[in-house]
């Protein structure tokens, strides 16, 4: 695998993006920076891994817009498709919250019974200064919680000048179209600072329809609206920097295709404080508060899918972390933590007036839900010698959940049937629902440098997840209370299991990097044996329509044992540089497989073989970029979730990107053959079942033939 190391700096009129994705090398990296900050510059702790010839992607201005999701997916990250801008990242085949997504260290919950608003969704293009993603074995000073992985978005970088008044910096604004989908985009960055005071803001809004696919159809409910808004300050001296952020996100509607209901409207609003002080011996620490809150509400927008039922979440994550980075030696490093987080839920769906099912009482799906986590860590690393460099780390986390006393819609019986859900509220608040689990982590890290051009890298790690609110606590039993339920995109309905365990996977990796002048290549390689692991086991079945094709299946959540694996290899080489310019390039194949041990079947939503190739020209300041891409058949498949297979496709990619003075033009053309294709992990299109149930439940289709143009001016 490539390995990326990248400084972002935000400087008068430029502005550079840069990503990190490896498995084991940006465990070490991190390792050595549990928060990433503007004085880390300043300090020469990170000395011993500058050393290591580690190369980045540049990634021009037209990434200042659009969603998270876009760029992290240049750099290895897959998504389970879902709304415009909240589609669920994937990270060694799992996706979801077994995957730790930080927004500058603070740790955001997905309110909403389907996640339509997972921490990605939170934050824009022109708001990542980077992205670190280290998949598999990370660091236990990363962040804890996650069996998958981390990805790290930094945000909060202030900038500051050589000025002793405060004077006007920098400033970027950025405009989009996209053809297929009628997109339009704009972002603005601007900063005000001086040697002592940071004074930014960022803002980005983007408007879409429903894209179609490659056959020319519209592709139901995919549109979608946003708006972002950032403002930071800072103050810092010689020896300290203390920095404030505040976000604001608007979300009018979201159209959610493979789920039954849509967003209707998202409003959170976030404050983080974080203060640095430079120790002596070169030591650093951190100490940093968040705030996040968000209404969100679900139902029905567009006649593209209708319906008539609301959905209100409100959802609070509050947090501190305390984190210590002290050198002993030269040669050696301790990093100590605490940490804390608190997660509080309200989940209630209205009664509709004159419903004899949604009435005449409010239905208390989650009843304030609280979910805390409090956390130790301590890292040790050291380079050995001139070959060896090592570490190691344990984390200790309490995780307690509970919640309070729910109620169905009514408690009558309709037509002489069981009120399932009646006596489901009744066995749910007779029960104890308070749960407590004791989780340790520990991960250990090497990396041997076999030569001057290469490096191999070993990773150990054992890490937990306990359920979420969602997967514990969703006590519904009728067929329309559990397909509320569940981000899987299937169509299925899902129940709650009070009885979780936390998922426990032990995980190795191994990872063999060449650099030369002309030539780049890795390997890497990963295998997660995982002790209940969160899967579902088939309660009942039901059907709209009495079709076979109909038919979906009411799921329970439980443990089950499993294991995955996988690899992924990457090379580049410059081809010549001429008067022509320079060419290079870049080629990339990987797999994963996921199963369950007692039965032996696949696990949900596994990506198959994929692979790419591109071809990259520069001269001067236009650059250019060709890239085919080749995705194999999906026959492997979860039959518990009636999962689609889906059949092969490529595509071709092309982008071209000019810069003249402050300004950067850029086109592209995405699926340049209009080529139809389905999603492999996009579950099932509900919009188009309900508009047309003959077909059954087909997996959602592809984005066709899509012209993007973008155009940023830096002043």
């Amino acid at each position: 695998m490539i390995l990326n190391l990248n400084t972002t700096q935000v400087a008068h009129s430029q502005c550079n993006l840069n990503f990190v994705y490896s498995s084991i090398s940006l465990a070490i990296i991190l390792a050595l920076s549990p928060q990433v900050s503007a004085q880390q510059s300043e300090s020469n702790n990170q000395a011993d891994i500058e050393r290591m010839e580690i190369h980045g992607q540049h990634h021009a201005h037209q990434d200042l817009l659009g969603s998270a999701e876009r760029l992290l997916s240049k750099q290895g990250v897959d998504f389970s498709q879902a709304g415009g801008v909240s589609a669920l990242p994937v990270l060694n085949g799992m996706m979801g919250d077994r995957i730790k997504v930080l927004i500058d260290g603070s740790d955001i919950t997905s309110s909403c019974a389907n996640h339509m608003n997972p921490p990605l969704s939170y934050v824009v293009a022109n708001q990542i200064a980077t992205a670190q993603v280290i998949a598999g074995v990370s660091p236990v000073s990363a962040g804890g919680d996650n069996i998958a992985g981390v990805i790290h978005i930094n945000s909060l970088e202030p900038v500051f000048n050589d000025s002793k008044q405060l004077i006007w910096d920098s400033g970027i604004v950025s405009a989009g179209y996209r053809s297929n989908s009628d997109t339009r985009l704009a972002s603005v960055n601007s900063t005000m600072a001086s040697e002592a005071l940071s004074f930014s803001y960022q803002g980005a809004y983007e408007d879409a329809n429903s894209y179609t696919d490659g056959h020319g159809n519209k592709v139901l409910d995919t549109l979608y609206q946003v708006q972002n808004h950032a403002l930071l300050s800072a103050w810092k001296d010689d020896s300290q920097q203390i920095a404030v952020k505040l976000t604001h996100q608007h979300i009018p509607f979201q159209g959610f295709a493979n789920q039954y209901m849509d967003m209707t409207n998202n409003d959170s609003y976030g404050a983080l404080v974080r203060y640095q002080l430079s120790l002596d011996n070169e030591g650093l620490f951190t100490a940093q508060a968040n705030w996040q809150r968000v209404e969100h509400e679900m139902g029905f927008f567009t006649p593209e899918k209708t319906g008539m039922m609301p959905m209100e979440t409100t959802g609070n994550d509050l947090s501190y972390q305390l984190h210590w980075q002290l050198p002993i030696t030269n040669q050696s490093t301790l990093l100590l933590g605490q940490e804390y987080y608190l997660y509080q839920l309200d989940d209630s769906w209205p009664a509709i007036e004159g419903s004899s099912m949604m009435g005449p009482n409010d239905y208390i799906n989650i009843n304030n839900g609280k979910r805390k986590r409090a956390a130790v860590f301590a890292q040790w690393q050291e380079t050995l010698n001139t070959q060896w460099w090592i570490s190691a780390g344990v984390r200790y986390e309490y995780v307690t959940t509970r919640a309070d006393e729910v109620q169905p819609y009514n408690t009558m019986s309709l037509m002489g049937m069981t009120n399932v859900n009646a006596l489901a509220a009744d066995t749910f608040n007779q029960s104890d629902r308070q749960r407590h689990h004791h989780i340790i982590d520990a991960t250990l890290l090497a990396k041997y440098q076999l030569s001057d051009t290469e490096i191999v890298e070993l990773g150990l790690a054992r890490k937990s997840r306990s359920p979420n609110l969602y997967e514990r606590y969703s006590w519904g039993q009728s067929t329309m209370a559990t397909t509320m339920i569940g981000w899987y995109g299937d169509g299925n309905g899902y129940v709650g299991n009070l009885d979780l365990q936390e998922e426990t996977a032990h995980t190795f990796s191994a990872a063999y990097q060449l650099t030369q002048d002309d030539l780049s290549a890795s390997a890497t390689a990963w295998y997660s044996k995982i002790t209940d692991y969160i899967d579902a086991n088939v309660l009942s079945s039901f059907t709209s329509t009495g079709n076979d094709l109909s038919k979906r299946n009411i799921l329970q959540f439980t443990n089950v044992n499993a294991r995955l694996f996988g690899a992924r290899m990457d090379a580049a080489y410059q081809l010549t540089e001429n008067t022509y310019g320079q060419w290079s390039t870049a080629a990339s194949i990987s797999m994963t497989r996921g199963e369950r041990d007692d039965t032996n079947e696949p696990l949900y939503q596994i990506k198959p073989l994929q692979t790419e190739l591109a071809l990259q020209h520069q001269l001067g300041d236009w650059q250019n970029n060709v890239s085919w891409q080749w995705v194999a058949a999906k026959d492997r498949v979860d039959n518990n979730r009636l999962e689609n297979t889906t059949d092969s496709y490529s595509l071709i990619n092309v982008t071209s990107t000019i810069e003249w003075q402050n300004t950067t033009l850029a086109v592209s053309v995405k699926n340049l053959l209009d080529h139809y294709y389905q999603l492999p992990l996009g579950g099932v299109s509900i919009a188009n079942y309900k508009a047309d149930n003959s077909q059954g439940f087909q997996q959602m289709a592809a984005t066709g033939r899509t012209v993007e143009l973008s155009v940023n001016y830096a002043f």
